[in-house]
């Protein structure tokens, strides 16, 4: 049995998804339905914590939400009137139940959970740091960073624990914590990473996206300012913003690609936005054509925004198997190439002899690029022409995206004419980072400054990469093996 690579579907990953609940009797399985919703944001592992008004209870593990909170015997285990939850993607090193969020620790103020979507761009520095003044990690993700510098912390309250220890970190990051006190969520400086606040009746959630408010019925209240921190007690919602906050930089692949389609985020549809995105790629790259067809599933909205504006027929020519699981047997290396046809399978009645735009959302390594443009040409397409609803993709994320490095990424050493040849199609062209602006609202990319993160397109990246600059990594392998 042989796992499948990490980047045989040529996307980018989402690490995390967080969603917490304070004031609800029922705040474990809401939670549950709503990490349900944010599945998308990981799938390696899920973990919920909740307080009943005495003490904590925990439960995680490795796979699926439903896999690990079907059962009702399980959230049975966690009552009380406030939970958190965290779902985990990570495609490189260890993937271990210790690395598994909420993680908890024990303060002199009482017990603590956190879960947290981004990274730390300083975390091995800092943790160097707090190992040499006797530290002990337990754990390698960098969450645990942040626990440590709380503890270390010499502040009153927690609120003030948590700021001291976050005005210590880089990077991007939006944490929710729960205490016996109540609920904390808070958001980058820069507001990178998404964060939402929603209300079911006299309960209050927090979550990545307001997909995760849909599913159990919440209102979407706002979003949660960038740098701001809000604590949700038994007395209401405390804001205050603890940071410096410079200009605002939200990261654009969750426009793109990361955001389920359904969700309003920073105060845009997700799904407008992809069509306003498809035709702004229409506008700049039409082609002589007789259909458009989308790599699904992220790439429908734009294909419909490019259809729509070239007055083409949509049509689903590509079927995507969505009941594939995350590993296969590969035999041998003829096998393992066919892998593909697992998750796409050509619609030939509806491509046999047309010429085709093919829309998608990215592409990194070119790997399904290559197999999605020979299968649609083995199904008798006369032209294939592939349109990307993202800039080349030239830099790594360091900012909460699984990435390959950037050697790995086929727009940082191919110019776009030789990536169209390497992936078969008659023609290959990207949306520009104007054309990605204007269609979120802004008349063009502004240097000076730019209101999103932009940086794996245009290696402009807002927060100081501390760790790779001093060539290290944000993250330690660890010398315990972990049987899980």
């Amino acid at each position: 049995m042989l796992t499948t690579h990490p980047w045989d579907d040529d996307h980018f990953r989402e690490e995390c998804g967080v969603f917490g609940v304070y004031g609800h009797s029922e705040s474990a399985a809401l939670t549950a339905l709503g990490l349900h919703a944010l599945q998308h944001r990981g799938q390696e592992a899920a973990g919920i914590v909740a307080y009943d008004g005495e003490q904590f209870h925990a439960h995680r593990g490795l796979g699926l939400v439903g896999e690990n909170f079907s059962s009702k015997d399980v959230i049975a285990r966690l009552p009380g009137h406030s939970a958190i939850g965290h779902v985990r993607y990570a495609t490189t090193g260890e993937v271990a139940l210790r690395n598994v969020q909420p993680l908890f620790a024990d303060f002199t103020f009482g017990g603590l959970a956190i879960c947290h979507n981004g990274n730390l761009t300083n975390s091995y520095h800092l943790r160097n740091r707090l190992v040499r003044r006797g530290s002990i990690f337990q754990s390698t993700s960098d969450t645990e960073v942040i626990v440590h510098l709380i503890a270390t912390s010499l502040k009153d309250t927690v609120e003030e624990r948590m700021a001291e220890a976050l005005r210590q970190v880089e990077g991007a990051y939006s944490l929710v914590a729960l205490t016996q006190h109540g609920l904390i969520g808070v958001r980058d400086p820069l507001g990178i990473r998404p964060l939402v606040l929603g209300k079911l009746g006299d309960a209050y959630i927090l979550a990545s996206e307001s997909c995760a408010l849909d599913i159990i019925g919440a209102t979407f209240v706002r979003d949660i300012d960038a740098g701001e921190m809000i604590a949700i007690g038994p007395g209401g919602i405390k804001s205050t913003k603890p940071f410096d906050n410079p200009h605002k930089r939200f990261c654009v692949f969750e426009y793109i690609y990361f955001a389920r389609p359904d969700s309003v985020v920073d105060g845009v549809s997700v799904y407008e936005a992809r069509k306003r995105i498809g035709m702004e790629l229409a506008r700049e790259s039409a082609v002589p054509a007789d259909i458009v067809i989308p790599v699904p599933d992220s790439g429908v909205p734009a294909a419909i925004g490019y259809a729509a504006e070239c007055r083409l027929p949509f049509e689903l020519g590509i079927v995507r198997n969505h009941y594939i699981g995350r590993t296969f047997i590969e035999p041998t290396d003829q096998i393992r190439h066919l892998g593909v046809k697992l998750k796409h399978n050509a619609n030939r009645a509806s491509i046999e002899g047309k010429r085709i735009v093919l829309v998608d959302d990215s592409i990194v390594r070119g790997t399904t690029s290559t197999k999605i443009v020979a299968m649609i040409r083995q199904a008798g397409a006369r032209e294939v022409h592939m349109r990307i609803s993202s800039p080349p993709t030239t830099h790594s994320c360091f900012y909460g995206i699984a990435t390959p490095e950037r050697a790995q990424l086929l727009a940082s050493a191919m110019d776009v004419q030789t990536m169209a040849k390497h992936i078969g199609a008659d023609s290959l062209a990207f949306v520009s980072i104007d054309g990605l602006y204007r269609a979120l609202g802004q008349a063009k990319r502004d240097g000076k400054a730019p209101q999103f993160c932009d940086a794996c397109f245009t290696g402009d990246y807002p927060v100081p990469l501390v760790d790779h600059d001093a060539g290290k990594v944000s993250t330690q392998l660890s010398l315990l093996a972990e049987t899980v």
